[in-house]
């Protein structure tokens, strides 16, 4: 029973593997890496095919159709009409050619046209007679269903089945998928945000230095950070060391940015974390309880105050906040300090205004069309209760549109949190990036701004496999994929 057991497992596994394969091989990227990681697989196959090869009727099959056409007078008719077409043209376009040249277009023609008939002949032939072509990857596709082959090629393909199981798991091959592309979107930022900085006006040297600075000082800071240097080479060893996470040192205080950037993000990241949190546990019950009473008091009520929310700026909210709590009530600290969490709540408050108030305009269209739906009134009809109805049915179908949103205000908040951190002097990564880029510092400025790209792309990656948790219709697609 074991060893049936055993090799019950095995055959799955090969089946497993074999189903994958017929999928990569739609994709050429893929196949080719496919073989690339399997070499040593890859050639005994090859060698396994070129042996079948050598037996295959269906080579045969077309050899014998391509000889009998050739030698029949289909061929010489086919040449004939082609002969008599390439006359005609350059008899009506008033340019003759050779005999020699006519017979040699026309006999090109007519091999091309009998090759492509002796292929569906032959293809016809194979098909009433149930033989299949010999053909490189029907050949490893047949292989790869052998248990006894996997066990074998196990360990010299070992990176070739690890790609393929991979790939076998829809979840993984979305996620990893999603972050090789992100990859190439940091590299994208990278290159826009260098590019930016090498063609701004400001001359880093001439504003660290100061108007009293020599020529020679100035060249001397220049050639101390390679901005002497040509465009390429500075993108060059700004891509080199981001992809090694060296980010060198700063121009303004010779600061290391990679430690710097590391105390700075922290900050940042919890105020918008918690920002979010908030503006989802106030945003989502005022769209709902909007979209069940529509064109009620209530609903016009909860959409001006969003309204106003989404209108308010920033720093005066903040500045309002300022007066308001701390100087007249004494209420809440003035500036954040990271020993008094009391310090956090109003940033996180002004912060998170925005978004509070998009996600409740969001949450409220989204369920306005959904509980008109057929399967919500037929829900009711079925006696489910109003709550019941609202969050299994009509909230879940709604979620896409908000988890859109949700994730787009999410990255504008991390990146635009430099007002609010200004406004209650918080030491975070976008007032940081805010006050280097007039010099402008570039290590410091591409540090900041790569650190925000791939928390971003991360966010992108999480709200993409949530829509997949959230619409079954998704995750079909994601497993047919």
């Amino acid at each position: 029973m074991q060893q049936q057991a055993i090799e019950h497992g095995n055959f799955r596994l090969a089946e497993r593997i074999q189903t994958t394969f017929m999928k990569m091989q739609l994709r050429p990227l893929y196949y080719i890496l496919l073989l690339v990681l399997g070499l040593p697989v890859t050639v005994a196959v090859f060698v396994l095919y070129v042996i079948r090869r050598k037996d295959d009727r269906s080579s045969r099959i077309y050899n014998d159709v391509y000889t009998q056409l050739r030698y029949s007078d289909y061929y010489r008719q086919l040449s004939e009409e082609f002969a008599e077409q390439i006359a005609r043209k350059n008899q009506f376009f008033g340019t003759p050619e050779p005999d020699d040249s006519v017979l040699k277009q026309s006999t090109a023609q007519a091999e091309e046209e009998l090759r492509k008939t002796a292929a569906a002949r032959t293809a016809e032939i194979l098909e009433a007679q149930g033989i299949r072509k010999t053909t490189f990857s029907q050949t490893f596709q047949t292989v790869l269903g052998n248990p006894r082959f996997l066990m074998v090629s196990f360990i010299p393909g070992l990176l070739m089945y690890g790609f393929i199981l991979l790939f076998s798991n829809f979840y993984i091959k979305y996620i990893l998928e999603r972050l090789v592309m992100s990859v190439f979107v940091i590299l994208g930022v990278v290159v826009l945000v260098f590019t930016i900085l090498y063609l701004s006006p400001f001359d880093p040297a001439a504003n660290l230095l100061g108007e009293a600075a020599t020529q020679q000082q100035i060249d001397a800071f220049n050639r101390l950070h390679g901005l002497d240097q040509s465009y390429i080479a500075q993108l060059w060893s700004a891509v080199q060391g981001i992809a090694t996470f060296d980010l060198g040192m700063s121009y303004e205080g010779n600061e290391n940015v990679a430690a710097t950037i590391a105390n700075k993000f922290p900050v940042t990241f919890l105020l918008t974390v918690f920002a979010l949190v908030m503006a989802l546990v106030i945003a989502i019950p005022v769209g709902i309880i909007s979209a069940t009473r529509p064109n009620s008091f209530l609903d016009y009520s909860l959409m001006f105050i969003a309204l106003i929310g989404l209108s308010i700026p920033n720093f005066w909210q903040g500045l309002i906040f300022i007066l308001g709590f701390s100087i007249n009530l004494e209420w809440l600290p003035a500036t954040y300090s990271p020993s008094n969490w009391l310090s956090m709540i109003m940033p996180v408050v002004v912060l998170g205004t925005a978004l509070t108030a998009s996600v409740a305009r969001m949450t409220r269209s989204s369920m306005l069309e959904v509980i008109n739906e057929d399967y919500i009134i037929t829900a009711k009809a079925k006696g489910l209760s109003r709550r019941y109805v609202l969050w299994k049915h009509a909230f879940t179908n709604a979620l896409i549109p908000i988890l859109t949103v949700v994730g787009l205000l999410f990255g504008g908040m991390l990146g635009g949190a430099a007002v609010t951190e200004k406004v209650f002097n918080i030491s975070g990564i976008g007032s940081y990036i805010v006050d280097k880029q007039f010099v402008p510092d570039i290590p410091s400025i591409l540090g900041g701004v790569v650190y925000i790209a791939i928390t971003i792309s991360i966010v992108n990656v999480i709200i993409d496999l949530l829509y997949a948790f959230v619409d079954p219709r998704i995750r079909s697609k994601m497993k047919q994929y």
